[in-house]
């Protein structure tokens, strides 16, 4: 089976930059797996993408080196099976609040007896090769969004989940969720010691501490900070920020910041 190359990049204790996609396009996720990202997660929860736009930005991130991952709209294991069994490497799931979600979830991505996965792989037999079946429980990637107080006051409890790889913050939910306006980069006290606790709390189990930054500086001090696998914003953030440099300079005025996203 092809190696998940971003379990080789952590066990060599080297970070994983993933990058975004919200918009349904082959072209655009082909153009982004060429960029040097380490994974490429195709968004199905808050991007405007549909299973039958997924199939072909999986096909189109085949030729890039960049390892296909996706975020799940929520904790449905008929999803799950089913992009699992389109070619993605690993799965992020939302709103992942008590041990039953976590257990759940993890079901959904491992095959029986470790878990719940229908056999069906489909197309992930031409990504991950013939012998997709005896290798996949350990390749492909669990990682639960922890976003709500629930999951904050269950978190020890979900990060000993087995089979479960890691953790995944969404800061603006976890924003939200906080009695606090929702930012990728909150200076509330209350957001920032709830963000420092997910990462200090996985990395006691073992386990990934993965984040959506604003921007690639954001994602360097996230690094610097302990993470393992940060996000420096979508397609969508990033286009955006470069078609408002290119016009300020055209016009010979100052760029405008962008804030980007954060879920």
């Amino acid at each position: 089976m092809r190696e998940n190359q971003l379990r080789k990049k952590l066990a060599a204790g080297q970070p994983i930059i993933n990058g975004w996609l919200a918009i349904p396009s082959s072209y655009s996720a082909e153009v982004m797996g060429h960029q040097g990202f380490d994974s490429i997660t195709v968004d199905l929860q808050h991007g405007m993408i549909g299973i039958d736009a997924a199939l072909p930005m999986f096909q189109a991130l085949s030729s890039t080196p960049a390892v296909p991952l996706a975020r799940v709209p929520g904790n449905d294991p008929a999803q799950i099976m089913r992009l699992l069994d389109t070619g993605a490497y690993g799965i992020i799931c939302p709103m992942i609040s008590t041990v039953d979600d976590a257990a759940c979830f993890v079901s959904s991505c491992r095959y029986p007896p470790r878990g719940q996965r229908s056999f069906g792989p489909a197309r992930a037999l031409l990504y991950g090769g013939a012998d997709y079946y005896p290798g996949a429980d350990h390749e492909i990637l669990a990682l639960g969004m922890i976003e709500t107080q629930a999951g904050l006051d269950h978190l020890d409890a979900i990060l000993d989940i087995e089979g479960l790889d890691g953790i995944y913050i969404g800061p603006n939910d976890l924003a939200l969720a906080l009695g606090c306006v929702p930012r990728s980069e909150s200076d509330e006290k209350v957001v920032i010691d709830a963000i420092a606790h997910i990462r200090e709390r996985a990395k006691a189990h073992g386990k990934i501490a993965g984040i959506f930054c604003s921007s690639g500086e954001a994602a360097g001090r996230r690094i610097a900070e302990g993470f393992q696998m940060v996000t420096p914003g979508n397609e969508v953030a990033l286009m955006s920020s470069a078609a408002k440099a290119a016009i300020a300079a055209a016009r010979g005025a100052a760029p405008a910041v962008s804030a980007g996203n954060g879920y």
